[in-house]
C-alpha cells in the first residue's frame, strides 16, 4: 500500500500512537517494554510517531526524544499543545492562548531532544480563545524554524477551514474506527477537500476491536475507559456483539479483527492514516498486517453495516468530556 501525505511529508500508511506507553490505559509500562516496541516499529519501517505534552506530563515525550533522537532524520514526529496538567495537578486545562503555546513549544523541543516538530497540533480548541489567534502563535513557530507543519486535533469542520484560512493545516487528529464514525458528518469531506489528512487516533476503539477486551470491568483502576459510557457493563455487552457479525469476514479474508478494522480505515479514503498504539512487539506486527488485507466495495459495505453510527451504544465520552469537544455533533 503507498505511502499517505501529511502536508510535505510522505509517511508509511500506518503510523504510532505513543500515548499508551506512558499514559491512559493504566501504568506506564518499563522503559525496557517501551524500547522494545519502538524499536520493533522502527525496524519495521514506521516512520510517524505521535505523541503530546499532555501525556504522562511530558514523560512520553521524554520517552521518544531518548529513543528516537539516533533515527530522528528519518521519522516523522507529532506532537500536541493546548491541553496540560498545569503544575503537575490533576485537573487538566485547555489553553489556547499564544503564550501557552509559545511556551508549550518550546517545552517540547527539550522534552524531545529535538531542534524543530515536525507535525504541532493544537490538542483542543480553547473555545475562549479564537482559533485564528491560535493558528497565529503556531504559524510564527513556522516561521521561526521550530516547527513544520501544523495540525489540529477534535475540531469541527467549520474551525478547519477558519485555521485554514490563517496558515495550511496539514493534518486534523480524530478519534476515527468502525465504531466512531463521526469525521465522516463534515470533517473527513472537508480533509480531502482542502488536501488535509486526517491522523485516525483509537483506530482500534481501545482494544475493542482486537476482540482480546472481553470484560471492561478488569481494567485497571487508573485507565481512562473506565470513565467511558461504551465501556460500562451494559453498553459493552451490547457492543461485543457486533464484533461477533464480523467473525465471518475475519475468516473469510484470513485476517485477524484488528487487521480487519485497520484495513477498513486504510481502503476508507487516501486522505486517512491510522496511528494505532500498543504496548507488544507481536501486536505491532499484527496492525502491520492490516496492510495486506484487500477489501472490496462489497467488504466495505458490510462493514459499514455491521458499524453503523445507530448501532453502536454509548458515547464515546462522558457529558464533561463531550463539552471539551469541538464538532458538529455530540451524538458518538
Amino acid at each position: 500500500m503507498s505511502e499517505r501525505i501529511i502536508g510535505a511529508f510522505r509517511v508509511q500508511p500506518l503510523g504510532f500512537g505513543c500515548m499508551g506507553l506512558s499514559h491512559g490505559y493504566g501504568p506506564a509500562v518499563s522503559d525496557e517494554q517501551a524500547d522494545a516496541v519502538l524499536h520493533e516499529a522502527l525496524e519495521r519501517g514506521v516512520n510517524f510517531f505521535d505523541t503530546a505534552a499532555l501525556y504522562a506530563n511530558g514523560a512520553n515525550e521524554r520517552l521518544l526524544g531518548r529513543v528516537l533522537k539516533p533515527h530522528r532524520e528519518k521519522l516523522v514526529l507529532a506532537s500536541k499543545c493546548g491541553l496540560n496538567h498545569p503544575d503537575a495537578g490533576l485537573a487538566r486545562r485547555i489553553d489556547g492562548r499564544p503564550e501557552t503555546i509559545r511556551a508549550s513549544c518550546e517545552a517540547s523541543l527539550t522534552r524531545l531532544n529535538t531542534e524543530v516538530i515536525d507535525l504541532f497540533y493544537l490538542h483542543r480548541l480553547d473555545k475562549e480563545v479564537p482559533v485564528e489567534d491560535s493558528v497565529g502563535a503556531m504559524a510564527d513557530l513556522v516561521q521561526a524554524g521550530k516547527v513544520r507543519a501544523l495540525g489540529l486535533s477534535e475540531v469541527s469542520a467549520t474551525t478547519l477551514r477558519r485555521a485554514h484560512a490563517v496558515h495550511p493545516i496539514a493534518a486534523v487528529q480524530s478519534e476515527y474506527s468502525l465504531w466512531t464514525r463521526n469525521p465522516e458528518i463534515a470533517v473527513l469531506p472537508a480533509c480531502e477537500e482542502l488536501g488535509v489528512a486526517l491522523v485516525a487516533f483509537s483506530p482500534l476503539a481501545r482494544a475493542y476491536l482486537t476482540t482480546r477486551l472481553i470484560d471492561p470491568s478488569r481494567l485497571h483502576t487508573s485507565d481512562m475507559r473506565r470513565h467511558m459510557p461504551r465501556f460500562d457493563m451494559l453498553n459493552y455487552a451490547a457492543n461485543l456483539r457486533l464484533l461477533d457479525k464480523m467473525t465471518p469476514m475475519v475468516a473469510e479474508l484470513g485476517c485477524t479483527p484488528a487487521q480487519l478494522a485497520l484495513a477498513w480505515l486504510l481502503h476508507r479514503s487516501p486522505n486517512v492514516v491510522p496511528i494505532p498504539g500498543t504496548t507488544n512487539p507481536a501486536h505491532l506486527l499484527e496492525n502491520l498486517g492490516a496492510l495486506q488485507v484487500p477489501l472490496g466495495p462489497e467488504q466495505m459495505t458490510r462493514l459499514n453495516r455491521i458499524f453503523a453510527p445507530d448501532e453502536v451504544c454509548g458515547p464515546r465520552y462522558n457529558a464533561s468530556t463531550l463539552l471539551e469537544i469541538d464538532t458538529e455533533n455530540f451524538n458518538s
